[in-house]
């Protein structure tokens, strides 16, 4: 019989040493065993610690689709210390925003949207919730509906004419801008451009408190000043009658978000703090445009995105001659050559319409959809076909789309039924694109524009077109503006 005396002192430890492994092997195969969570998609493996950001380049919506021709439609990438999964298959954003919508309705927040956002509270980086729910519900219902877009046409209307009048996009400051535009816009876009950059903050959340780039305290005293002129223009509106109707019948953007706050038969969960935070993030996604009377006009705006979409769209028609003869030709049928475009023309533009999405289809606006943050784990895969979704889709859908869609056939409508337009002898027109928060142009489209309308149907405009050489300069500074 053999007993533990036989062995000598170095036996049990050595015994002790063999058997750990073995242990551990099947313990790892018990909880595999029980373990339902599928693995994790595929992706570049990346650098320790930073992970693949040092391998991103400048356009990385190129970069990401020749990622996904390598590991597939659904991949991971560690960006520091934050796990992002990139789809780039249709089939599958849908099946995000159609069966896991709630799941995925929160939107993934950086430390410039919080500040813009006045800590989310907003309707655009705020989370799903019912204060989010209330907000965007009014903001649709009230201020975006069609019979509020429908009073509000002849503002977008003298808006869109001041392309024309002015050499087809040439603002005068001291006609158009007030002094509140000229003090916002340069906060405006400084904020779009702080959004926009990537703040290692954001990956790497321990070095927050260090502010490395300085992102943070830059936007913290941009957002100050903006503050400063928001409460000055609430201050003003309230000592003249805050929702006071002074506009010819017509509510602006702060007169409804003030009527709003004050309904006491209505939980609207909205303070002051949330109607700056509207006006703040309007300001920087929407690029409002301010009459002299100190009115937030929501829709008087020229978003950046829209402007985007514009450029792309008349390059896109000088780079194809006939899809503006076809569009012109519409145009003459439904118009009229000596007529001015009218809100009403709009639903019966149906190839102009075409030409606009088929460019947002081919040249989304945003190489991205905003990210999304899903608050609780899924499995993704399968679904259908959805190839048309520059605006979002599902719950977080874009607010401003049935302005943004209004606006842009009626500049458009209006800009191919004004003029003939050609590049500049000898060019070409660069169809390439420079990757950011929205995709523009990498030169600024020039194009020359020659008058079509008769003088009877430029009636209304004050200043006429001139001489070619003007029309060239009036021309490039519309779309260097735009």
């Amino acid at each position: 019989m053999i007993s533990l005396s036989d062995f000598s002192p170095l036996s049990a430890p050595l015994l002790i040493l063999i058997s750990l492994p073995i242990f551990w092997c099947l313990f790892m195969l018990f909880i595999k065993s029980g373990n339902k969570t599928p693995p994790m998609p595929p992706g570049p493996r990346g650098l320790p610690i930073v992970g693949y950001l040092p391998f991103l380049r400048p356009d990385m919506h190129i970069q990401f689709t020749e990622l996904a021709r390598q590991y597939g439609p659904i991949y991971k990438l560690w960006l520091g210390t934050k796990l992002c999964t990139v789809i780039s298959s249709t089939s599958l954003v849908k099946e995000i925003i159609r069966d896991h919508d709630t799941i995925f309705a929160n939107r993934d927040s950086t430390i410039a949207t919080r500040i813009c956002s006045y800590n989310e509270n907003d309707i655009g980086f705020c989370p799903y919730n019912s204060g989010w729910r209330t907000r965007r519900k009014l903001f649709v219902h009230d201020m975006l509906s069609n019979s509020s877009l429908d009073a509000t046409f002849s503002l977008r209307k003298d808006e869109s004419e001041c392309y024309n009048e002015h050499g087809v996009g040439k603002h005068v400051v001291g006609e158009r801008k007030d002094r509140i535009e000229v003090a916002l816009s340069p906060l405006v876009e400084r904020s779009f451009d702080l959004v926009g950059k990537p703040n290692v903050s954001d990956f790497f959340p321990v070095l927050a408190r260090f502010d490395i780039q300085g992102v943070e305290k830059e936007l913290r005293n941009i957002m100050q000043r903006v503050d400063e002129i928001i409460e000055d223009i609430i201050n003003e509106r309230t000592k003249v009658g805050g929702g006071g109707n002074k506009n010819g019948g017509r509510l602006d953007f702060l007169q409804m978000l003030m009527e709003l706050s004050e309904k006491e038969d209505v939980k609207t969960e909205i303070g002051r703090t949330q109607i700056k935070a509207m006006i703040a993030v309007s300001s920087l996604l929407l690029r409002f445009a301010y009459d002299s009377q100190y009115h937030l006009g929501y829709h008087n705006s020229r978003t950046d995105t829209s402007a985007a979409t514009i450029e792309w769209v008349m390059a896109d028609c000088m780079h194809n001659p006939e899809v503006i003869e076809k569009a012109q030709k519409e145009l003459n049928e439904v118009v009229g050559l000596n007529n001015i475009v009218e809100d009403f023309h709009i639903p019966k533009l149906v190839y102009l319409d075409a030409v606009i999405k088929e460019t947002l289809r081919i040249r989304p606006i945003g190489p991205f959809l905003t990210p999304r943050t899903p608050s609780q784990s899924c499995i993704v895969g399968g679904g259908n076909n959805f190839n048309y979704i520059p605006f979002g889709s599902g719950r977080r859908i874009c607010a401003g789309l049935p302005l943004a869609e209004r606006m842009l056939k009626y500049v458009l409508a209006s800009l191919l039924h004004s003029f003939d337009w050609q590049p500049p002898k000898g060019e070409i027109v660069d169809m390439e694109g420079r990757f950011g928060v929205v995709l523009k142009k990498s030169t600024p489209l020039i194009a020359i524009p020659s008058p079509r309308v008769s003088k009877r149907g430029r009636k209304s405009f004050r200043t006429p077109i001139g001489t070619d050489e003007t029309e060239e300069t009036m021309a490039n500074g519309c779309f260097q503006k735009l």
